[in-house]
């Protein structure tokens, strides 16, 4: 029976593998019916009653066929998004800046003081006109088509060198994206010289071949001496408020207080922001790469493409920091010698020397590729762009990461018309009532606004893994501290790390963090030490209000039991009242330090910092930095407090 059973089993088991319903077995593979069987099938399914199609199977020559070089602006016509053109809000936005961040590098460069204006019009729905002019330097004829309708096509990609372009992508892009949405192509205007003629041209861009299609092209009158003026129409839509286009020129006035920058909204008053100083930045000078920052295909690239015949020559004039001293030393480990010819190594040699470098000890990246805003500059540029009492800027030292060198700079600005401040003395009643107001971040890279995904930035998240708590702001467990305040962060390097190709967030690496997180512990110290004192003289007005608040009860009290005068007691338990709480006497400068008649050598200054009677109507922040302007204007002043602390006699 159990031999039976096993059979029947067996049976059903082959019945539910190889058959098709009613019990029916498949013939098994190779035999001439299973052949005759799949030939029918084919047959059937090919008859145009049967409801579905022949399946059609390419071939290897087929495939071939359809192959072809894809070019980048045919990518990124198809891919848009990558560059910053997600939608309508965002693509207005990144029209303005890519025009503007040009403007700014070339006026720099050619040593002129920018001077950038923009002016945006609605001509239909969901249309708009953007134009930009700037004074800089121009563009010479022949270069124009080329800057302008080819995509990475550029002079900074190549160096190491501070810049605010870097890819040689974005105004090219944004004359792509008009020319999709609205078929307009692009106008350029651009004069080198009041003698020299400017020339007007209209491109529109071949994305299959990557290469500029001319249009028009013509000699015109201006009437500016020299610069470029560019125009571009685009499916877009204007709006207020934060990402707007209002909030990218307000932060760039900030970071770049020695630009003027002019907007035109298509609604509105005019946005004009005229400039804090007249002095440019530090020029920056462009440097090697650094062993470093490199990778063993970048060596191997290097050594076919340089000029240099013999290893020395070819380690000391490619390379940073790499002097002839240690060169020899490392040709010395790696198994060949300073007249080794280059052209002569094979990739195993250049790998070993390449190995050799990395384990080298050399000294860091020269620092002068970077021009950092300064403290001054942020202070000014603060005061300029943010109404609050408190003010405190600190650059750091530069460090390096990868082998490219990098600065970070923070700056606060606290209380004022931010928000509530709860370390008020005596907060009125109607600001009682009000929560307090939430810190925000305001992001930068080489002197541009970062506006969108502020939660992928790294520097975002080192404010959120400060501890605020130590500062006296409240802060719950990964959220931004609540108080009123302004958190300003700005990255300057020859090579941002972006995450993407729209340049819209800092990518996360363990360097950065680390300094971005000490440059906002060195100034939240600051305005704790300024919060301590505020909360410090408010316990103790309280205490001196609820001691003098009894004062004419206890002389009365007193003068019951024993004889004596009324007013020389009550003055004698004032005075000891005023003396028990002098520190709700004190007073700040301009630095935050403590104006009053303190014992020998009690100076607590802070470094770099700004307080701002926000009661009193003052122009102070216009005359900071003005030849003539006095050194203390309406308790608003920017020399910096000394280091060593004085006596006082």
């Amino acid at each position: 029976m159990a031999d039976q059973k096993l059979v029947e089993k067996s049976d059903k088991a082959s019945q539910l593998t190889l058959g098709f319903g009613l019990g029916q077995t498949e013939p098994l593979a190779g035999s001439s019916e299973s052949v005759g069987k799949k030939k029918a099938a084919t047959k059937s399914n090919s008859k145009p009653g049967s409801g579905k199609a022949p399946r059609t199977r390419a071939t290897a020559e087929s495939m071939a066929k359809q192959q072809r070089e894809i070019s980048v602006s045919e990518f990124f016509a198809k891919n848009s998004h990558l560059l910053g053109f997600d939608n309508k809000r965002k693509a207005l936005l990144t029209t303005v800046k890519e025009a503007v961040d040009n403007s700014l590098d070339a006026c720099e460069e050619a040593g002129i003081l920018p001077e950038v204006e923009i002016w945006v019009k609605q001509t239909d729905t969901d249309r708009f006109s953007v134009r930009i002019r700037d004074n800089g330097p121009g563009i010479v004829k022949n270069q124009i088509p080329n800057v302008f309708g080819k995509l990475l096509y550029g002079s900074k990609f190549h160096r190491l060198k501070m810049s605010r372009g870097q890819q040689g992508i974005g105004i090219s892009a944004a004359g792509m994206y008009g020319l999709i949405t609205t078929g307009k192509p692009i106008q350029i205007i651009s004069r080198t010289s009041s003698r020299a003629v400017a020339h007007l041209y209209k491109l529109a861009i071949d994305t299959k071949k990557n290469r500029p299609d001319i249009i028009k092209d013509e000699a015109i009158e201006v009437d500016f001496p020299h610069g470029t003026e560019v125009t571009i129409e685009l499916v877009a839509s204007y709006n207020k408020g934060r990402q707007s286009v209002e909030e990218y020129i307000e932060l760039t006035a900030i970071a770049n207080p020695h630009a003027t920058l002019i907007l035109h909204p298509p609604v509105g008053a005019t946005l004009d922001l005229q400039r804090g100083t007249d002095e440019l930045p530090d020029e920056t000078k462009e440097i090697k790469p650094h062993p470093y920052g490199i990778e063993l295909g970048t060596m191997i690239k290097m050594a076919k493409d340089t000029e240099h015949q013999k290893l020395g020559a070819f380690l000391t004039g490619e390379f940073s920091r790499v002097s002839p001293a240690v060169a020899k030393s490392v040709c010395a480990k790696a198994g060949v010698t300073t007249a080794t010819w280059v052209s002569g190594m094979e990739t195993p040699v250049i790998e070993k020397l390449y190995r050799v470098l990395q384990d080298t000890k050399l000294k860091a990246p020269s620092t002068n590729c970077l021009a950092p805003i300064g403290v001054e500059a942020i202070l000014a540029g603060l005061l300029k762009g943010i109404k609050a009492e408190f003010y405190t800027a600190s650059t750091r030292p530069p460090s390096v990461y990868r082998g490219n060198p990098f600065q970070i700079e923070v700056g606060l600005a606290y209380g004022g018309e931010l928000g509530r401040d709860r370390h008020d003395e005596n907060p009125d009643e109607e600001k009682g009532k009000r929560e307090p107001a939430q810190a925000r971040v305001i992001r930068f890279a080489n002197r541009v606004p970062l506006l969108y995904q502020q939660s992928s930035c790294c520097t975002f998240k080192s404010v959120l893994e400060t501890k605020w708590n130590n500062y006296t702001l409240s802060q719950s467990s990964g959220a931004m501290p609540r108080g009123p305040l302004v958190i300003l962060v700005h990255m300057a390097s020859v090579w941002v790390p972006f995450i993407s190709e729209g340049k819209e967030a800092i990518a996360d690496y363990d360097e950065i963090r680390k300094e971005v997180k000490l440059g906002i512990s060195e100034c939240a110290r600051r305005l704790g030490t300024l919060l301590k004192r505020k909360k410090k003289k408010s316990d103790f007005a309280k205490r001196r209000d609820v001691f003098t608040r009894y004062i004419d009860e206890v002389v009365e009290a007193t003068r019951s039991i024993t004889t004596f005068n009324k007013e020389d007691f009550r003055q004698s338990l004032i005075a000891l009242s005023q003396n028990y709480t002098a520190a709700a006497d004190m007073e700040f400068d301009d630095h935050g330090k403590v104006i009053k008649k303190a014992k020998p050598g009690n100076d607590l200054g802070l470094a770099n910092t700004v307080v701002v009677n926000r009661d009193e109507e003052t122009d102070g922040p216009e005359a900071l930095f003005e030849d003539d302007a006095p050194k203390k204007v309406a308790n608003v002043s920017l020399k910096q407090s000394k280091k060593k602390k004085k006596r006082r006699k």
